[in-house]
């Protein structure tokens, strides 16, 4: 038995123990957030879990019900969101919950309620399901100011107010990319120690990337500058070479590649969706807050993502993100259509 190697393997960076670490920078603080983190943990691990034998359980079938969005929800939707809703107030560091497999926002009664209110998609991408492709649980977490009863207020906030966000990508590895507000870091689960360990420290975006992200299928009801932009990827006019263009059709495993590899990801608004496609709450905003943490940059085609302010819960928006140079290059489009 190599005894050497074992030593060697319990000195790992841990989720808990990062978190624990991040605490203690913060002498005031009395730990709530750390709970409810390693709740969320706790949730993540349950349905990678389930993600994994989905295809023998027979969880992947249509539940049979529809959710707010007009999706046909799958069974394995239902049950993610039933167990992130149920570790989120059982953490008693919760008051507003809003899942997108809910048309209201939960209230958590009063002898469980804590200071934050969460915001997430408990399985995004679960058309993807049945083919095995990358599929993730996306969230943000907002605090709420103290006292007082909590309202819808308390979640309809900028997104630059977030005090976290992360998503957990369950796909050839679990994969859980967070920040809480002082760069992102990445953790992958070792299923022998059931532990997310440190994999991606202090994650940065290169400044510029070589690929692109977007469903050309709607190009014929793109805008101007989205074409434009596409255009000018595939065809460049200064004699560098051509992006790429890779689309998973996952938001989380796009967005993820986006994150290590640079590029963009945009979903535009088109004339079949005006308003876009992506729920502001849950989706644009917390990969947006990562994405500006790892030193890039989102843009919605008017202003900065994180400086809108949803006036509904499963208000939509379109989203432009990634490598820092790249999103300058949509602004710099959208800039001139507007001064036409």
């Amino acid at each position: 038995m190599d005894y050497a190697a074992d030593a060697q393997r319990t000195d790992l960076m841990t989720i808990t123990r990062f978190v624990l670490n991040e605490q203690s920078k913060h002498p005031e603080s009395r730990g709530d957030f750390t709970i409810l983190l390693s709740h969320i943990v706790l949730g993540c691990k349950f349905v990678c879990s389930a993600v994994n034998k989905a295809g023998l359980a027979n969880l992947i079938g249509l539940a049979g019900e529809t959710n707010v969005q007009g999706e046909e929800q799958k069974k394995l939707d239902v049950l993610s969101n039933e167990v992130f809703v149920k570790a989120l107030v059982s953490s008693g560091r919760t008051c507003i919950l809003v899942s997108e497999e809910d048309e209201e926002a939960t209230f958590v009664e009063p002898s469980k309620r804590g200071r934050y209110c969460v915001v997430f998609d408990p399985l995004d991408g679960s058309s993807n399901i049945d083919c095995g492709v990358s599929i993730g649980t996306i969230f943000g977490i907002y605090s709420v100011k103290d006292g007082g009863e909590p309202t819808l207020d308390d979640v309809l906030q900028p997104g630059k107010n977030m005090v976290a966000a992360g998503y957990c990508m369950y796909g050839s590895s679990c994969t859980l990319v967070i920040s809480t507000g002082s760069g992102v870091n990445g953790f992958t689960l070792d299923p022998s120690l059931g532990e997310f360990i440190l994999t991606h420290p202090d994650i940065e975006i290169p400044k510029k990337g070589k690929i692109y992200s977007v469903n050309e299928g709607n190009a014929k009801n793109w805008d101007g500058p989205t074409a434009k932009y596409v255009e000018k990827c595939k065809f460049p006019i200064d004699g560098s070479s051509s992006k790429s263009l890779r689309y998973i059709g996952s938001m989380v495993a796009d967005v993820h590649r986006t994150l290590l590899y640079g590029g963009i990801f945009l979903y535009p608004a088109d004339k079949k969706s005006p308003n876009g496609k992506l729920r502001v709450l849950y989706e644009v905003f917390p990969m947006s807050f990562l994405m500006e943490q790892a030193g890039g940059q989102a843009f919605t085609g008017k202003q900065r993502a994180l400086d809108m302010v949803p006036k509904k819960i499963h208000e939509r928006s379109p989203i432009f993100l990634g490598s820092y140079d790249d999103v300058d290059e949509i602004k710099a489009l959208y800039a001139a259509e507007e001064n036409k």
